[in-house]
């Protein structure tokens, strides 16, 4: 079983930014693909980005592309999500996802993904 746990979230003005940071509880998620996803109140949750096991190959949303940006660091078994040019839209619960059997073809595909994080809170002020 893995465990992911999210942080990073927090209180941030328009336009500001955040780091967030996923922190896997076994080695073997550096063979896994992973991905971020976000839920707004009142709404499904959604694709933020995703990431292959060796960072080769990486996709956005369209609504964060050029914005944010998904990296992972093996050797700390870390996945980071760094947030710029914040906006009030972006508000949401951001989870952490795992994929032991990456696809490129369904990256954004919430059941592509077997374990899950808590989720951290982002919420960015007009």
């Amino acid at each position: 079983q893995v465990q992911l746990v999210e942080s990073g979230g927090g209180l941030v003005q328009t336009g500001g930014s955040l780091r967030l940071s996923c922190a896997a509880s076994a080695r073997t998620v550096s063979s896994y693909g992973m991905g971020w996803f976000r839920q707004a109140p009142g709404k499904e949750r959604e694709f933020v980005a995703g990431i292959s096991w060796n960072g080769g190959y990486i996709d956005y949303a369209d609504s964060v592309m050029g914005r944010f940006t998904i990296s992972r660091d093996n050797a700390k078994n870390t996945v980071y999500l760094q947030m710029s040019s914040l906006k009030p839209e972006d508000t949401a619960v951001y989870y952490c996802a795992a994929s032991i059997y990456f696809r490129v073809a369904t990256i954004s595909h919430e059941r592509s993904y077997d374990y899950w994080g808590q989720g951290t809170q982002v919420t960015v002020s007009s």
